[in-house]
């Protein structure tokens, strides 16, 4: 049986399931969750690129969950980065969580509120 969201729920994530491919850019006010791969920008509120997953773009986002690979930049307030996933480009963080065995190859940059310069 599908799910689908009614107008009364405003609360449902975009996924790229597995297998999908997507070319272009995504913007959301909430949750985008990649597990296939997408060759372009994604603006959310959060966003989560499985295990599988892989983007190739930017990314805007107040929390990044990355178990997959990211070839591009990050801009973001909060990034979980997990074991297994991989990343090229420029990190640019507030608060930087990383676990075990992950491959960065990225350029790290703290972000400063206007209040701490």
């Amino acid at each position: 049986m599908l799910a689908f969201t009614n107008a009364d729920e405003k609360q449902s994530p975009t996924v790229i399931g597995a297998g999908c491919k997507i070319h272009g850019d995504i913007k959301s006010d909430l949750t985008v969750q990649i597990h296939g791969t997408v060759r372009g920008d994604i603006t959310a509120s959060v966003v989560v690129i499985g295990r599988g997953g892989h983007v190739i773009g930017d990314i805007f986002t107040d929390t990044l969950f990355l178990h997959g690979d990211l070839s591009g930049s990050a801009t973001v307030d909060t990034a979980n980065i997990f074991g297994n996933a991989r990343m090229s480009g420029t990190l640019t963080y507030k608060t930087l969580n990383i676990t075990n065995n992950t491959e960065l190859e990225c350029k790290l940059a703290k972000r400063k509120d206007k209040q701490d310069e």
